[in-house]
């Protein structure tokens, strides 16, 4: 494994970017959605009644059978990959954060009452910092994950990206170059696991 480093390191970090960018955006898509969703979800019991079983739904559908379709659907560029990366995010993100914005005190709440504070103000100065070590929680298990999204999406329709590299080392017995690559593949999640933590000492200083 150490040979094929050295001997095929053009080749490693050729398809190492492709899978960094598709993990990244699908990383920030799929959180950022997530956010979004279960901060209507908190505000608004019917849209969590309507839409919160949907999302369960889309959860239970295996990340292997959905990722053909989505291939179909935007083409086996970027887009694809990116979608699969930030679905497979989605979910944790969106349970954690609706009961991290849901943590709130009633006494808090009702403090805030009293002292008439609006509903942006309690979002913000009350929910936003309580909910964080929850989000925080749901980024870490999306660092990984994301990157196996990834990886299935190029294992479904790519040419270049660590999970082509794995499916053409498989089919032509290049075991070295297997092992570096899947090697790399998990340096990749640790880096984005490492770089969530950072972010998060940075931010929940308390």
């Amino acid at each position: 494994m150490a040979d094929a480093f050295v001997a095929k390191w053009p080749t490693l970090i050729k398809n190492f970017w492709p899978t960094l960018y598709e993990s990244v955006f699908g990383f920030f898509a799929g959180n950022l959605a997530a956010v979004l969703i279960a901060v209507a979800f908190v505000h608004s019991r019917t849209v969590e009644k309507a839409f919160f079983p949907l999302a369960v739904f889309i959860n239970t559908i295996p990340i292997l059978a959905i990722a053909p379709i989505l291939v179909l659907i935007f083409g086996a560029g970027l887009t694809a990959k990116v979608v699969i990366a930030g679905l497979i995010c989605f979910f944790p993100t969106l349970v954690n954060m609706v009961r991290g914005l849901q943590s709130v005190s009633t006494q808090s709440l009702e403090l805030a009452r009293i002292l008439s504070a609006s509903k942006a103000e309690i979002f913000w100065k009350i929910r936003l910092p309580s909910s964080l070590p929850f989000l925080f929680s749901a980024l870490k298990i999306a660092a990984t994950t994301c990157v196996i999204g990834a990886i299935v999406g190029e294992w479904v329709g790519a040419d270049v990206g660590l999970g082509a590299l794995i499916i053409d080392s498989t089919f032509n017995f290049r075991a070295p170059l297997l092992y570096a690559t899947v090697f790399m593949s998990s340096g990749l999640s640790v880096f984005m696991f490492a770089a969530v933590s950072i972010a998060e000492k940075l931010i929940v200083r308390w």
